[in-house]
């Protein structure tokens, strides 16, 4: 029976713990500030009992507790021992990370994670780099926990996880904007289909349409969004992405001809 130590067991470490339990893994869990009250999952007071023995250790205590933890750690935990930092966190901060559990002869695992955790648990998408990875698949395997061991260095995922992340919450901020301001104009329903419309088809064709369209039209699309963040104005709707869309087809004006000035293109 594999031991697996989760150190933090808010919302996803909870989930984890209960996911790797199910699984038939033996689970130690680490919360000074959370009581879990799960009779199959031995929570620990002490950080030493917790990670004593264990194959493989879960961190995901949140950024910014993650190196402070995981240095409290890594003396304590045996060679060849897997560390995964599951916590949203800079490539720097993992790939410090990974030197430091290479001093006390851990391997150390930087692991993003793809999706919401809410949504399939310990069967969630995770991503990973560090000289720990393909011992993290390994292990988390027979939970049925989906890894894609990329190799490389520690911060890989990390910087992976990033770039994912720009889209994602730039996606949901637009949606917000551009919803919010249909619910005022009375329009949502409506809107909602579009978006649909919009998403339904090839992917791949509307990414580089995206992209494609913007640069060759850059002015033209730079005037209809100030006339779309007016009307904006007008709802009484926050228009935060409206500016940064302004902004950004400024900039492709400004790369397709440096002589055309910010103000010129209603910057």
């Amino acid at each position: 029976m594999k031991i697996v130590a989760v150190l933090g067991l808010g919302e996803a470490g909870a989930l984890y713990a209960r996911g790797f339990r199910d699984a038939g893994y033996e689970v130690a869990g680490y919360d000074p500030f959370t009581t879990l009250g799960d009779r199959d999952i031995r929570q620990e007071a002490d950080l030493a009992a917790t990670v004593g023995g264990a194959e493989l250790v879960i961190s995901l205590v949140g950024a910014r507790a993650a190196a402070a933890v995981a240095n409290d750690a890594f003396p304590l935990l045996d060679a060849g021992t897997v560390y995964a930092d599951l916590n949203t966190g800079s490539p720097a901060l993992k790939a410090q990370l990974e030197e430091g559990a290479a001093s006390a002869n851990v391997l150390f695992a930087d692991v993003a994670v793809l999706a919401p955790v809410p949504r399939a648990g310990v069967r969630t998408p995770l991503m990973a780099s560090g000289k720990g990875a393909e011992r993290f698949r390994e292990l988390v395997m027979s939970a049925g926990t989906p890894v894609d061991a990329i190799g490389g260095a520690a911060g890989d995922a990390a910087a992976r996880k990033l770039l994912r992340s720009v889209f994602m919450k730039g996606l949901a901020a637009v949606v917000i904007e551009s919803v919010g301001a249909a619910e005022r104009a009375g329009a949502d329903t409506w809107l909602r289909e579009q978006i649909v419309l919009e998403l339904s088809g090839d992917a791949n064709v509307l990414i580089q349409r995206l992209i494609d369209g913007s640069r060759l039209h850059a002015e033209r699309r730079a005037h209809e969004v100030e006339d779309a963040q007016a009307y904006l104005d007008e709802l009484g709707q926050p228009t935060w992405m409206s500016a940064a869309t302004i902004q950004w087809f400024a900039q492709l004006l400004h790369e397709a001809d440096p002589a055309h000035s910010s103000e010129g293109a209603h910057a």
